[in-house]
């Protein structure tokens, strides 16, 4: 008796391998695919300027990046005695101005050199709502607790959206025309906005994603992963939630990334993401006994299987991990 229905999903042609240059942009979804590809230790960068939720904050961090902008002082405001950026997420902001425009070229530069080097770039946008400034009149990334009455709210349509998404494509396409990009909408569920209001908000988002994809349907270098229809479709469960009944449970994740990697990973690298994943659980095992026999046999094996991997990978890195 089959009680699940399952999307279908075919192993993508362009696949990922630990040579690949993974950047990830968007929602905090985009943040559980890359923690998981962190942890497997590929070669990532993360969004750089926090999490995006919208298409044209992702954009703008593409085209400013790109653009070789350079963020000051008038781009930024203090409030509460901390710096912001309409720009970027509260996690860069800061109470010193210095150290806030630091903070945002440094990601600039770090964004721009990984977009021209990246082999695969995932976008997964989280909602179509965007507040616009109405002093500033932009459109901003986050509002940082300023005050609701200086903002108009606003739902993008499917062709301001997909407008935005073909300048991100050429943007990309301009300084890196073989990079893979992959488009997702993230199945987090945005009800702050309205029962009604989040289900539009992803309507459009999809209908405009799927038009820019059939209009490019011969181009093997843009994709869409289906994060948010797995989740509402093959995961049609609360107990598939967290307990604020919006983001999905560490199970829903887990269940989705490994539909991802199926997809997009390469098989050939499951030996290795085996040597990684005995590393990782190595590094987070606490001893009973620090100073017993087997626990220094036990160091002495993992450091040997550390120093295996970095052979054949140099670039990977333990020191942060589980430490």
């Amino acid at each position: 008796m089959e009680l699940q229905t399952h999307i279908p999903l075919s192993p993508s042609e362009n696949q990922i391998r630990y040579s690949s240059r993974i950047v990830l942009l968007g929602s905090c979804f985009s943040e559980n695919i890359g923690k998981k590809l962190e942890y497997y230790k590929f070669q990532t960068l993360q969004n750089p300027f926090g999490i995006l939720f919208h298409p044209l904050a992702i954009e703008n961090l593409i085209q400013k990046a790109l653009g070789q902008y350079e963020y000051s002082e008038g781009d930024i405001f203090q409030l509460d005695g901390r710096w912001h950026c309409f720009d970027a997420h509260s996690e860069l902001s800061s109470g010193s101005k210095e150290v806030l425009l630091q903070r945002l070229n440094d990601a600039l530069t770090n964004t721009a050199k990984a977009l021209k080097e990246a082999s695969h770039i995932m976008i997964t946008f989280g909602t179509a709502w965007v507040y616009e400034h109405k002093e500033r009149n932009v459109v901003v990334a986050n509002c940082h607790k300023v005050p609701q009455k200086e903002f108009r709210k606003k739902l993008l349509s499917p062709t301001e959206i997909k407008s935005s998404l073909k300048r991100t494509i050429e943007s990309i396409k301009n300084i890196n025309p073989k990079a893979q990009i992959i488009f997702t909408i993230s199945p987090v569920r945005h009800l702050r906005d309205g029962f009604v209001e989040n289900q539009r908000s992803k309507a459009h988002l999809i209908t405009a994603v799927h038009s820019v994809l059939s209009s490019r349907a011969q181009s093997r270098e843009l994709a869409y992963f289906s994060s948010y229809e797995i989740m509402m479709d093959e995961l049609r469960d609360y107990r598939f939630y967290e307990r604020d009944m919006v983001h999905p449970n560490q199970l829903a994740i887990d269940y989705i990334w490994e539909k991802f990697m199926n997809m997009w990973i390469s098989k050939e690298e499951s030996v290795p993401m085996e040597k990684v994943a005995e590393i990782q659980k190595g590094l987070a095992h606490r001893p009973f006994d620090p100073e017993s026999n087997a626990h220094q046999k036990f160091v002495k094996s993992l450091a040997q299987k550390i120093t295996y991997i970095k052979e054949r990978y140099p670039f990977m890195n333990f020191d942060d991990s589980n430490s």
